[in-house]
C-alpha cells in the first residue's frame, strides 16, 4: 500500500534523492533563494532609476503606453542581465553534476511523471496585450497619458481587437475544418 503511494506521488525518487544528496538540495534551495532575493533587489533598483533618470513619470497616471513597454523591456533586460546569466550558470553548473551521477543511480530518482499538459491557452494574454499596444499605436494614442483613456475608448479597443482575433484566427480556423471535414466525409464513402 505504501508503495502505490509513494509510487502515485512520485515522492520515492525524491525521499532516495533527498538522503543521499542532501548537501546538494541545501545548495540549490540556498541558490534559489539567492536568486528570488537578487530578482527583487534588482526590481526595487530599476524602478528607483527608471523614476530618477525620468525614463517613467513618477505618477502612473502620466505613464504612456511608450513608458509602460519601454519600462518592461528595460526591466526585463537587466533581470535577465544581474540575475539570469548566474542562474543560466548555476543551472549549467547543475545539470553537469546531474550528468556525473551514474545511470544506474539517476533511474532510481522518478521525480515527476510524464505526462501531457492540458492547459493550453497560456498565451492568449500575451497576445492580448500585444493586440492593445498595435490599436494604441494605430489610434495614436501611444505617447498619451493612460490616466486620460475613457472606459470607452478601452472598451471599443477590446471589442475591435475580439474582431480582428475572430477575423485573423477564425476564418482559416473554419477553412481548414471545412477542408478536415470533407476530407473524413470522403474517407468514409
Amino acid at each position: 500500500m505504501t508503495e502505490e503511494t509513494e509510487t502515485e506521488n512520485n515522492s520515492g525518487g525524491w525521499k532516495k534523492f533527498s538522503k543521499k544528496h542532501w548537501n546538494m538540495l541545501v545548495y540549490w534551495m540556498i541558490a534559489a533563494i539567492f536568486a528570488a532575493i537578487g530578482s527583487i533587489l534588482v526590481y526595487l533598483w530599476f524602478v528607483g532609476e527608471a523614476q530618477s533618470t525620468s525614463m517613467v513619470p513618477m505618477t502612473l497616471g502620466q505613464w504612456t503606453m511608450g513608458h509602460s513597454l519601454t519600462f518592461i523591456l528595460y526591466l526585463v533586460f537587466w533581470e535577465l542581465l544581474i540575475v539570469g546569466i548566474p542562474v543560466a550558470i548555476a543551472a549549467i553548473v547543475g545539470w553537469l553534476w546531474w550528468k556525473r551521477i551514474p545511470d544506474e543511480e539517476r533511474k532510481e530518482y522518478e521525480f515527476f511523471k510524464r505526462s501531457r499538459t492540458e492547459n493550453g491557452g497560456e498565451g492568449i494574454s500575451f497576445l492580448f496585450f500585444i493586440a492593445f499596444c498595435i490599436k494604441v499605436y494605430i489610434d495614436e494614442k501611444w505617447d498619451v497619458p493612460i490616466g486620460s483613456w475613457t472606459l470607452d475608448y478601452v472598451v471599443d479597443s477590446m471589442i475591435t481587437i475580439l474582431v480582428w482575433g475572430a477575423i485573423i484566427f477564425g476564418i482559416p480556423a473554419i477553412i481548414i475544418g471545412l477542408i478536415w471535414l470533407s476530407r473524413q466525409s470522403k474517407k468514409e464513402e
